[in-house]
């Protein structure tokens, strides 16, 4: 049985994901609730799937139908399965195209006998290239710690990945792919990056079809463990048309499960946007953001499960306060007012608003309700009251934002290591991420939540590849008029001289070294479930579709996502 990547090679409409270059906080008012295209109206008849528009009769025939194929491939799954390599394959193809969460038991129960096989063989078989890092990519994907030493087998006497490897491009990219899960000190897999970019490089210039040299060109663009998931799957489930009988089978029931999900997604909105509209704080504060379904795609980035809906909509809302706090700290507010808030927050006290002005008041109770409206339904779903949690949050954030504040107030600008350590919270990971963790109820130990009051690793890593990914200066300062600060500047001012190409590499460099420790912190043994742990990198997958800014100042890779994911249904062979 073919592989899902041999299948893509021989397939001449496999799709090429455009490349996306870009800290939960930015500036931009481009994509406002005012200029979002209408949620497209489909109907069945033009092959699309409208949960709102669809007769009743007709969305459950749509779902039955779906359920009955979903059951059916199953139990093909199952049978795949009982072949290691094959089951791999199938493993690959159904996360690739997106609907793993019908699967998660399944897979997991396959994934948990290959690292047994791994283990009981200290990962020393007869396996090539390709399955052997296709196992370890699958494996460490979810969790499975598999030693970087399984590649050492590829290498010559003299250390160096062997020649031969070279010809076999179906091994590089799938090398390349595992070797964006290191994590710090496994050099063979920072070699192993080098060894297959720079061969692929070669292979998409010169001796490959056209057709091969797109795959290859996507894959160094766009690593499958630094994607967003549902995008890559969206551009497969569009263009790509397999020669495999299962594969055919799994796509179709992907495009059925893509078109029934987005259909909850144009729904999730449509809340979040009369919920933004009640709230009446664009009103009040004109001079912030207002960009509800931009703050929407944080929350669906980060919890994609469908199954996860009430969630997204919970997170969306302190995501909505980031960005307007932010604006007040940065833009409007008075050194005098932002002091003053500040401590309101950390009293956490209505009557300390007095002395401010009503838009300040405004927003802080705006902060509570939201803060006491979360806090009542983790309470009522898990049990655990997380209130002392998200106002420790809110109090670390807002002091942050008030220190860079001050920096910029009174022209004494920080050593770039101390900007970069208050930036990593003044990014706003730090709320996201604390509120992800109550939301999603996993694990709510005395253990962790005091781990999780600490600003763990895990989330200190995801704020770091946010913070440095946003001062790499690919944002713009788009139409605002506050002062942002910049680990870039920071560096050039304490390194005279310094090029800034020098400068950006060097930030390159510790975005990645942000990522391999985010990579081990997703490893087990790890304290956080792994819900919270693919949470935290789906955060930093995000970044660089929110920070691929245009020379016109434009997001083009964010309206993109936008319009595949929540405005264009995928065309089906269904009819009814």
């Amino acid at each position: 049985m073919a592989l899902f990547s041999n299948v893509l090679f021989s397939t001449p409409n496999a799709p090429i994901a455009t490349n996306k270059t870009s800290r939960i906080i930015d500036k931009s008012n481009l994509i406002a609730s005012t200029s979002l295209p209408m949620i497209p109206r489909c109907s069945v008849a033009h092959q699309h799937f409208d949960n709102r528009n669809a007769h009743p009769t007709i969305r459950d025939k749509f779902r039955i139908e779906h359920a009955n194929k979903l059951e059916a491939f199953k139990r093909i799954f199952r049978e795949v399965c009982e072949d290691p390599f094959d089951g791999l394959a199938m493993i690959d193809a159904i996360q690739r195209l997106g609907i793993d969460h019908h699967f998660q038991h399944d897979i997991e129960k396959v994934l948990q006998k290959q690292h047994h096989m791994l283990s009981c063989t200290n990962g020393v078989h007869d396996y090539d290239l390709h399955e052997v890092a296709l196992r370890f990519r699958l494996l460490r994907q979810e969790g499975h710690f598999v030693p970087a030493g399984v590649f050492n087998r590829f290498k010559d006497r003299e250390g160096r990945f062997r020649d031969e490897l070279g010809r076999d491009i179906k091994g590089l990219i799938e090398l390349y792919e595992a070797s964006q899960l290191g994590k710090d000190g496994e050099d063979i897999l920072d070699e192993a990056r080098e060894f297959s970019s720079h061969i692929l490089k070669k292979w998409r210039t010169s001796e490959v079809d056209r057709f091969s040299g797109r795959v290859i060109t996507n894959t160094l663009d766009q690593p499958y463990h630094k994607s967003l998931s549902r995008f890559t799957a969206r551009n497969l489930l569009t263009n790509f048309q397999g020669t495999n009988g299962w594969i055919n089978i799994l796509q179709e029931l992907a495009k059925m499960d893509f078109n029934m999900v987005q259909s909850l997604h144009q729904e999730e909105i449509v809340r979040i946007s009369h919920w933004w509209k009640e709230l009446g704080l664009a009103k009040e504060l004109e001079f912030a953001r207002d960009q509800p379904a931009k703050w929407y795609l944080w929350s669906l980035a980060c919890l994609p499960d469908p199954s996860l809906s009430e969630q997204r909509i919970d997170l969306t809302k302190p995501i909505s306060l980031i960005y307007m706090i932010d604006d007040i700290f940065d833009v409007y507010g008075t050194l005098d007012e932002l002091t003053l808030f500040t401590q309101a927050v950390d009293s956490w006290d209505y009557s300390d608003t007095d002395r401010l002005p009503d838009y300040m008041k405004l927003c802080f109770k705006a902060l509570l309700d939201i803060t006491d409206e979360i806090s009542r339904k983790v309470y009522k779903e898990h049990g655990w009251n997380p209130a002392n949690s998200l106002r420790k949050a809110w109090t670390t954030l807002c002091r942050a934002f008030l220190v860079e504040a001050q920096w910029f107030g009174s022209g004494k600008l920080p050593m770039a290591e101390e900007y970069l350590e208050n930036g990593i919270i003044s990014s706003g990971v730090n709320i996201m991420l604390v509120h992800t963790f109550f939301l999603l109820g996993h694990g709510l130990t005395n253990q962790n939540v005091e781990l999780i009051d600490n600003n763990p690793g895990i989330i200190k890593s995801t704020g770091a590849i946010l913070r440095l990914w946003d001062d790499l200066g690919s944002a713009k300062d788009e139409n605002q008029d506050g002062h942002d600060g910049s680990y870039v500047n920071y560096y050039m001012k304490e390194h005279q001289g310094i090029a800034v190409e020098s400068v950006r590499q060097h930030v390159i460099h510790m975005i990645s070294n942000a990522w391999k420790g985010l990579n081990r912190e997703c490893l087990s043994p790890n304290q956080f479930s792994l819900s919270f742990s693919k949470a935290s990198l789906n955060i930093a997958r995000t970044v660089p579709l929110m920070y691929s800014y245009d020379e016109n100042h434009c997001l083009p890779s964010l309206e993109e996502y936008m319009k595949s994911l929540l405005y264009e249904s995928v065309p089906m062979k269904t009819h009814f």
